[in-house]
Protein backbone atom coordinates (compact mmCIF):
# COMPACT_ATOMS: atom_id res chain seq x y z
CA UNK A 1 0.00 0.00 0.00
CA UNK A 2 1.55 3.15 -1.33
CA UNK A 3 -0.85 5.18 0.86
CA UNK A 4 -3.71 5.34 3.17
CA UNK A 5 -7.24 4.99 1.49
CA UNK A 6 -9.43 8.15 1.76
CA UNK A 7 -12.48 7.03 2.62
CA UNK A 8 -13.37 6.30 6.09
CA UNK A 9 -14.51 2.73 6.17
CA UNK A 10 -11.82 1.56 3.80
CA UNK A 11 -9.18 3.87 5.77
CA UNK A 12 -10.34 2.37 9.28
CA UNK A 13 -10.32 -1.64 7.91
CA UNK A 14 -6.61 -1.24 6.21
CA UNK A 15 -5.56 0.76 9.07
CA UNK A 16 -6.79 -2.16 11.92
CA UNK A 17 -5.76 -4.78 9.43
CA UNK A 18 -2.38 -3.37 8.87
CA UNK A 19 -1.92 -3.45 13.06
CA UNK A 20 -3.65 -6.74 13.13
CA UNK A 21 -1.24 -8.81 10.46
CA UNK A 22 1.65 -6.77 12.27
CA UNK A 23 2.99 -5.05 9.16
CA UNK A 24 3.34 -2.12 11.79
CA UNK A 25 3.60 -2.13 15.53
CA UNK A 26 2.05 0.55 16.85
CA UNK A 27 -0.02 3.96 15.43
CA UNK A 28 2.46 5.43 15.75
CA UNK A 29 4.93 3.81 13.00
CA UNK A 30 2.22 3.16 11.00
CA UNK A 31 1.64 6.84 10.84
CA UNK A 32 4.84 7.60 10.37
CA UNK A 33 5.47 5.24 7.29
CA UNK A 34 2.53 7.05 5.34
CA UNK A 35 3.60 10.59 6.49
CA UNK A 36 0.41 11.91 8.92
CA UNK A 37 0.50 13.01 12.34
CA UNK A 38 -1.26 10.15 14.64
CA UNK A 39 -3.49 12.98 16.14
CA UNK A 40 -4.51 14.29 12.88
CA UNK A 41 -5.39 10.98 11.96
CA UNK A 42 -7.46 10.27 14.70
CA UNK A 43 -9.14 13.41 14.87
CA UNK A 44 -10.24 13.01 11.38
CA UNK A 45 -11.41 9.60 11.97
CA UNK A 46 -13.70 10.68 15.61
CA UNK A 47 -15.31 13.17 13.17
CA UNK A 48 -16.21 10.05 10.57
CA UNK A 49 -17.72 8.12 13.90
CA UNK A 50 -14.38 5.98 15.23
CA UNK A 51 -12.47 6.14 18.22
CA UNK A 52 -8.67 4.65 18.67
CA UNK A 53 -8.42 1.80 21.01
CA UNK A 54 -5.05 1.95 23.20
CA UNK A 55 -5.92 -1.36 24.27
CA UNK A 56 -7.17 -3.30 21.81
CA UNK A 57 -4.67 -1.60 19.18
CA UNK A 58 -7.63 -0.90 16.61
CA UNK A 59 -9.85 1.42 15.77
CA UNK A 60 -13.92 0.74 16.86
CA UNK A 61 -17.29 2.71 16.27
CA UNK A 62 -17.63 5.25 19.03
CA UNK A 63 -19.88 3.55 21.69
CA UNK A 64 -18.76 0.48 20.58
CA UNK A 65 -17.47 -0.98 24.27
CA UNK A 66 -19.57 0.43 26.03
CA UNK A 67 -22.52 -1.33 24.34
CA UNK A 68 -20.78 -4.77 25.60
Amino acid sequence: MDHLPQNSAILVSSINMLLRDEEFDSLESLCYNFNTEPEKLKAGLFEAGYVYSEEQEQFRPIGYDENR
